[in-house]
């Protein structure tokens, strides 16, 4: 996950609280950075494994979860480290409130494909789905801040995919 664009997120919402949760240190290095240069109270980081998210979020925990432009882990054999697979998908149910959702931005086609067949085998309920965000009616002030590989990804006239999903 991305942390930089939780800075941007926070000062639209400066009443709610944000976290960024990432492995890779730099990330969390520079959203920190970002967030102290520029004021922002309301956000915080932490570095971790997704694995470990119900060690750090009590049940119910967790309005909204955002999973932006993943590895997608396209390899043969690594569904299980694909953040959409069954196993993540129960931990996010665990901390999210009744009627929290989880959003996923990507640009890796297969990496989406994979996650809407996720969302439909189990029976979850879908609120947005499109494979092209920009050229969609879903992209609103906050869809529309775009991270630092998003711009990238862009640039190269990829499209952008987007999920929006519940357990209930």
């Amino acid at each position: 996950m991305e942390t930089f664009s939780n800075v941007n997120v926070a000062q639209m919402f400066p009443d709610k609280n944000f976290i960024g949760i990432d492995y890779k240190g730099n990330r969390i290095w520079r959203g920190a950075k970002t967030a102290l240069e520029e004021g922002v109270p309301n956000v915080a980081f932490i570095r971790m494994q997704i694995e470990t998210l119900t060690g750090f979020f009590a049940p119910g925990e967790v309005d909204e979860i955002w999973i932006t432009f993943p590895d997608p882990q396209p390899q043969l054999g690594r569904e299980k480290k694909r953040l959409t697979s069954l196993r993540f998908l129960t931990m996010y149910q665990l901390v999210l409130k009744p009627g929290g959702a989880v959003n996923l931005k990507t640009d890796n086609d297969g990496f989406y494909a994979y996650s809407a067949e996720q969302v439909d085998k189990l029976k979850l309920k879908l609120h947005r789905k499109t494979a092209d965000l920009y050229h969609s009616d879903y992209a609103d002030e906050v869809l529309s801040i775009k991270t630092y590989y998003e711009k990238k990804y862009l640039a190269h006239h990829k499209n952008i995919n987007y999920l929006r999903f519940s357990f209930e």
